[in-house]
């Protein structure tokens, strides 16, 4: 009945669009932000990770080494291909004196022609005496280029300051870091400044945030690490809080675009953290990011450490395990971005969006898969597409936020269940991957690897395994991966 019921509704809809002239598309778009997809970690041993997408074809990383002793920096012209790309020392620290230790979370940047890399350094005779040092080159590959020190920023307040980044916003560059200021407090703060040139800041700093959440406030009172994404009309700030340790997490800061920077009142905080550690994933202290783009500059990809383990024994800054990392971010329908989780470690995971409700993802709620718009709770809706538990050439789907648990037909219906070892779990869960059965081009249909014919389709916004015949029936089956 209900069946006759849709069909008799989606009738009088398209009599309706015809008596007003509104005409419904017979096949919805690609996604605008298809899938892309990563195998983590992307390095190991390397922190603070910081990656820049230059038109000459090559994306640029650099990182924190545990030695905290040299700057060093590779390229590739895919993102995955960081992760083999062979490593070039360019600059090394001091033998005395100033830029003679800790040198900290390097950042590459192209400005006006020339490369830039700002970064963190202590003196040998006071290797906590931090303060944001810049490096230049006019070489066209800063791989092999020669570097000139251009020497400190010079900041109003001569303290512990560090995790210099810089951006661009109506026409003005800005410098942001991180620095302590005595008459607020112990910790670091979030600073805003207004720059002159690539190493030198015009005018006074503002402060934009504080550690002020217990979760800003674990260990250490920390704000650091500022990145910025400019995007839907907004400057999102993200950074890092607390000890460095399973404690690290992200904030975020958001302004209008059209308002002043400069304005501390212009930022708004998020009063809970955007990204944290994971249990079921097994990531833990997630942090100091920065944002780049996928090869296609159709997504927008978050690059962050962390560490595989909680526990640490001593200072954390001495454990030398964080990793860098990949994985996409996502939008909310309202604009802003969503971080969801660190994704355990292997092939990064995929949304699936209805070809007829493109607005709508496959998602999990109460282990019931069902077709819902929306998923603020981004990993509902993201799923791993491994090898199938069958093998065969088929494919199953794990889902994001509880690995070892994957979508399976049971009475027809798709729910997500845990792995129970059994023939009959894993041929339930295991489907062969078609080209989609309404967009043989772009969208992809699951198959049923033990009821074949039978394909998981939406119907009434609930998740099931039927046969399809009609078109109705194959739109219903068919998504796209983003």
């Amino acid at each position: 009945m209900r069946r006759l019921v849709r069909r008799a509704v989606v009738a009088a809809a398209a009599a309706l669009a015809v008596l007003t002239g509104v005409t419904t598309p017979a096949q919805a778009a690609a996604p605008a932000s298809p899938a892309v997809t990563f195998t983590n970690p992307i390095a190991l041993q390397r922190a603070d990770p910081h990656i820049f997408k230059h038109t000459d074809g090559y994306y640029y990383f650099t990182a924190t080494v545990p030695a905290y002793d040299k700057i060093v920096m590779r390229r590739a012209t895919t993102l995955q291909g960081l992760s083999t790309a062979p490593e070039t020392t360019i600059w090394t620290k001091h033998a005395s004196g100033d830029m003679g230790a800790h040198i900290w979370a390097p950042e590459i940047h192209f400005i006006d022609g020339k490369w830039y890399v700002y970064f963190a350094a202590g003196a040998s005779n006071d290797i906590w005496k931090i303060r944001p040092y810049v490096l230049e080159s006019s070489s066209a590959n800063p791989l092999t280029g020669t570097w000139t020190e251009k020497g400190r920023i010079s900041l109003p307040l001569d303290t512990f300051s560090l995790d210099a980044t810089t951006f661009t916003h109506n026409g003005t560059r800005y410098l942001s870091w991180a620095q302590n200021d005595p008459a607020v407090g112990s910790g670091t703060n979030l600073y805003l400044a207004r720059m002159s040139n690539p190493w030198t800041i015009s005018g006074s700093p503002v402060m934009i945030s504080k550690p002020e959440y217990s979760w800003e406030t674990v260990g250490h009172r920390v704000n650091e690490g500022p990145a910025v994404l400019q995007k839907n009309g907004k400057v999102f700030m993200a950074y890092s809080a607390s000890a460095t340790d399973a404690n690290y997490c992200l904030g975020l800061l958001t302004a209008d675009a059209t308002a002043d920077l400069m304005n501390p009142a212009s930022w708004a905080k998020t009063s809970t953290p955007v990204f944290k550690s994971n249990d079921r994933t097994g990531q833990y202290g997630p942090g100091h990011n920065t944002f780049t783009v996928s090869e296609d500059g159709k997504s927008d990809v978050l690059v962050y450490h962390d560490r595989d383990y909680k526990d640490i024994s001593g200072d954390p800054l001495n454990d030398p395990n964080r990793r860098t990392r990949y994985q996409k971010l996502y939008w909310n329908a309202d604009g802003t971005p969503n971080f969801g989780i660190p994704v355990a470690d292997g092939a990064t995971p995929v949304r699936l969006s209805s070809y007829n409700y493109p607005d709508k993802f496959i998602r999990h709620w109460e282990y019931r898969a069902k077709l819902e718009g929306n998923v603020t709770n981004l990993a509902d809706s993201q799923f791993r597409i491994v090898t199938g538990l069958t093998g065969s050439g088929t494919v199953s789907l794990e889902s994001a936020n509880f690995p070892g648990y994957y979508l399976r037909h049971k009475n027809n219906e798709l729910w997500v269940e845990k792995d129970d070892g059994t023939a009959l779990f894993d041929a339930d869960a295991s489907f062969h991957q078609r080209a989609g059965l309404a967009d043989s081009a772009a969208g992809v249909s699951y198959e049923s690897y033990n009821f074949p014919g039978r394909y998981i389709r939406h119907f009434n916004n609930l998740l099931y395994t039927q046969p399809v015949s009609t078109t109705l029936d194959q739109q219903d089956a068919t998504f796209y991966k983003e």
